[in-house]
């Protein structure tokens, strides 16, 4: 998981932890067994070993209107 966390840096992603925790950053670090996200207004630190589930985040751009 560390080293697929560390492929991520300086990407957005979510991240879900064991007892239904979830989390959402751009990865700063990884080391240690720890990750370091940074949000709009926060800065978190994770145990790696609680992470039960991690996907990149993808800002999809919503527009008003009609759907066809």
């Amino acid at each position: 998981m560390e080293n697929i966390l560390a492929e991520m840096i300086g990407r957005k992603i979510d991240v879900l932890c064991s007892g239904g925790s979830s989390i959402r950053g751009e990865v700063v670090s990884v080391t240690g067994g720890i990750l370091q996200l940074k949000g709009d207004d926060h800065v978190c630190f994770v145990a790696i070993d609680k992470i039960s589930v991690v996907w990149e985040v993808t800002d999809s751009l919503s527009r008003a209107g009609f759907v066809a």
